[in-house]
């Protein structure tokens, strides 16, 4: 007798999906991302126009001695880095900056983090007082630098006027290569700490009030509750405005340039303030854009360092 017969076909797979509809969502999908590639064209044109070129043709002219109106570019490679790193100047610039960071950014957050944490009550008074903090936020960083220049004024200056008043001896303070700085610093943490204060007072009011209610029946007094509670929490606010204030320190221009112009005797230059210098007034572009690419690696390691240190993990 036979066996039974058995076929050879595999029976279809009930659901399985077949190759035509397979086709149809890669179909799609590619109908689907040509219209945004279209729409995002205009700012990616800008983005590779106005930033990735300009950031690639620096570079370029740091391995030159490139010089406005030289008939012939020379090669240097990493001649102006190796000048660069020989220069007095720029270290004294380097260890300005470095001094102008550290001292504002500590400041800000302290006065920003004190500031935010008095005034965490939603009162009509504690409103008019955020206000007042924040309004020299919006200014000009040009227009503070003139502001407070002529204030200092040893002459003319309305602070000069109040110290004559009590009897005092009026203070050069931006003439002075021991006060110019200080007085800079002094400057940039008034005008910047009432941004500090506005998103860290955002970060606290993003902590539930169920962790404090623990942390005060475990019997947390205000301190406790500060360090254990409120800053583990502001983590990742703490790394936003730490990020971003130090970035913006490192890159102070306006302020200096206006108050002091980098003076007396290089007390107050800066990195930018040098690059400035040495790209429009001496018209050495490629010693200028090595300055550049100094400072963007200086940003970019103290970035990775500062993401290091905020890390934030959700078992945290």
């Amino acid at each position: 007798m036979r066996g039974p017969v058995t076929s050879t076909l595999t029976p279809p797979v009930v659901g399985a999906p077949s190759s035509d509809d397979r086709r149809v969502p890669r179909r799609r999908r590619r109908i689907r991302w040509q219209p945004a590639w279209l729409f995002a064209a205009p700012s990616l044109a800008i983005l590779l126009v106005f930033i990735v070129y300009p950031i690639i043709q620096s570079f370029w002219y740091s391995l030159h001695n490139w010089r406005i109106g030289a008939d012939v570019q020379e090669w240097l490679g990493l001649g102006n880095y190796q000048e660069l790193f020989a220069d007095e100047l720029f270290w004294n610039a380097l260890r300005v900056t470095l001094i102008f960071s550290v001292v504002s950014v500590v400041l800000q957050i302290a006065l920003g983090y004190w500031a935010a944490t008095a005034l965490v009550r939603d009162t009509w008074l504690n409103r008019v007082v955020r206000s007042v903090f924040f309004f020299p936020t919006i200014v000009a960083l040009a227009t503070i630098g003139l502001v407070w220049r002529f204030l200092l004024d040893p002459r003319i200056g309305f602070v000069g006027g109040v110290i004559q008043m009590f009897g005092g001896d009026p203070v050069p303070w931006l003439q002075d290569p021991d006060l110019a700085l200080p007085t800079v610093i002094f400057v940039s943490v008034w005008k910047t700490v009432g941004y500090a204060m506005i998103i860290l007072l955002a970060g606290i009011k993003g902590v539930p009030d169920s962790l404090y209610e623990a942390a005060r029946l475990d019997g947390a007094n205000a301190r406790q509750l500060n360090w254990h509670v409120t800053l583990p929490s502001i983590r990742p606010t703490l790394l936003f405005v730490t990020m971003i204030l130090t970035i913006n320190s490192l890159q102070v221009f306006d302020l200096v340039y206006v108050m002091t112009n980098g003076g007396p005797l290089f007390a107050t230059d800066t990195l930018v303030t040098m690059m400035y210098r040495e790209g429009f007034t001496n018209f050495n572009l490629g010693y200028a854009s090595a300055i550049a690419w100094v400072l963007f690696l200086i940003i970019l390691v103290l970035s990775a360092l500062q993401l290091r240190l905020f890390r934030y993990r959700d078992v945290d």
